[in-house]
């Protein structure tokens, strides 16, 4: 589990086949003191395992999924990608709960600057327009962020100078792609209220007792 406030920045050094997927190498900016093999690092928001590990650099095994869902399938050597190591029970959350579990990839289709900060409008699926509201939290290339507004395709969120200044999101421009988590809140209610079956325990098509009138019922909406 991350909160994703970036701790840094890192730089592909190696990319090379590992089976039907990939081992990368990186290179981070800070030192990884703490850090031990088997450990999570978010690589541009998707969670993966160190399976080799320095001071300053470790390797990671990327699945044929993973290069399917996210920039990583698209990445070069020579890359900037944010890094944030995961959460421990004692820190403070200053983000919000991120998985490290890309959805999908959204375009960056503008970019505006309003006084300090610089809004960015990202087009994404209705896939997953459908988990975001005002207000509500996102998370883009592993940074957490609060949308601004958002419509069937896209979203806007504002990005302050800290930000831009630590992270990738600084550099990327119109066109580029990022890798795009929605708040997983709004899946976990999708999945009650729809009734969908979920776990092998569960009868399939079996509603949940949870509904919109149950909802209203209870006062929660």
């Amino acid at each position: 589990m991350f909160s994703g406030i970036i701790e840094g920045l890192g730089t592909l050094t190696r990319i090379r086949p590992s089976g039907p997927g990939k081992r990368l190498a990186i290179h981070a900016d800070f030192r990884l003191d703490g850090s031990k093999i088997g450990d999570s690092i978010a690589v541009s928001g998707a969670c993966l395992t160190a399976v080799s590990l320095g001071a300053q650099h470790f390797e990671v095994d990327v699945s044929p999924e993973t290069l399917a869902k996210t920039t990583l399938g698209r990445a070069k050597v020579g890359e900037r990608v944010n890094l944030e190591r995961a959460l421990r029970f004692s820190d403070r959350i200053d983000g919000h709960l991120v998985a490290g579990h890309v959805d999908g990839m959204g375009a960056i289709t503008q970019r505006e600057t309003l006084g300090n900060a610089i809004i960015v409008t990202v087009q994404i699926p209705e896939s997953l327009a459908r988990y975001m509201i005002p207000k509500g939290s996102v998370a883009v290339d592993g940074v957490s962020l609060t949308i601004n507004t958002c419509h069937p395709q896209s979203f806007a969120v504002s990005i302050i100078p800290h930000t831009l200044r630590l992270t990738t999101l600084g550099f990327k421009r119109v066109g580029d792609s990022v890798n795009i988590e929605t708040d997983m809140i709004g899946k976990y209610v999708e999945r009650f209220v729809s009734g969908k079956p979920g776990g092998a325990d569960e009868k399939a098509g079996a509603p949940s007792g949870i509904d919109m009138e149950f909802l209203a019922r209870a006062g929660f909406i």
